[in-house]
């Protein structure tokens, strides 16, 4: 995975597959599977699947050339509430971006490393 800082402030993280890499070959079925991690894990709930893509086009918004789905799956690994702060960077997020010929996994770095890990893990499970 590539990490970059987005906006100058933003650590994220991107894994970008060709779809003759993948086990999978759209958003959908990305989303399943991690859908179906999530909901495997002792700790992780799944709260929601965001239609990025349906959601802009209904604005009229700016896309990028050649996306032709975006979804947000939306999970939380929050095991305690040891301070309000923390609160503030959960839930968690993994977009998925679906192009003709590839699809673009990107969330951003969760503030504890082995959730960091997991999430890897799990984009990464996408390839053959």
């Amino acid at each position: 995975m590539k990490k970059t800082i987005l906006m100058e402030k933003y650590p994220i993280y991107t894994l970008e597959l060709f779809k003759s890499e993948m086990k999978v070959s759209s958003t959908d079925e990305v989303v399943a599977y991690l859908r179906e991690k999530i909901e495997s894990h002792p700790v992780a709930r799944f709260i929601a699947v965001f239609d990025h893509y349906s959601h802009t086009k209904a604005l009229d918004g700016q896309i990028v050339d050649g996306l032709i789905d975006a979804k947000n799956i939306i999970f939380c690994f929050g095991p305690s509430i040891p301070n309000t702060k923390v609160l503030a960077v959960r839930p968690r997020s993994i977009a998925v971006c679906e192009f003709e010929d590839k699809i673009i996994i990107e969330f951003m770095e969760p503030p504890r490393e082995e959730i960091h890990q997991t999430m890897q893990d799990w984009a990464k499970g996408l390839i053959k």
